[in-house]
C-alpha cells in the first residue's frame, strides 16, 4: 500500500510519533545533505515520517537540522525520531 503524501501546510493537523526504529544515526548524513540541497539549490526532499494513523510523506525543502528536529518552511518542525526515510 503506497504511503500517502500530505501537503506541508497540513502537517500541523497530524499527530507525529516516533518511528518504529530510531533512524537518527543512519539518517544524519541524509539530513545534512537535504539541508544543503534546500539552502543552496532550493531542492526539495521527500521525507517519510510516522504518525498515529500510519506513515506519511511530504515533499518539501529542509531549512535546518537541529539535534532533535528538522525545520521546514513556516517554522514547521518534524522530530528526527519520527523519520522513516529521506529521498532526494
Amino acid at each position: 500500500m503506497p504511503i500517502e503524501i500530505v501537503e506541508k501546510e497540513h502537517l500541523g493537523y497530524l499527530n507525529i510519533i516516533n518511528a518504529q526504529e530510531d533512524q537518527t544515526v543512519e539518517l544524519k548524513t541524509k539530513l545534512n545533505e537535504a539541508q544543503r540541497l534546500g539552502n543552496e539549490f532550493k531542492s526539495k526532499a521527500v521525507i517519510t515520517f510516522n504518525t498515529t494513523i500510519g506513515p506519511k510523506r511530504v515533499d518539501t525543502t529542509v531549512w535546518a537540522v537541529t539535534e532533535k528536529y528538522i525545520q521546514l518552511k513556516n517554522n514547521i518542525h518534524i522530530p528526527i525520531k519520527s523519520l522513516i526515510d529521506i529521498d532526494f
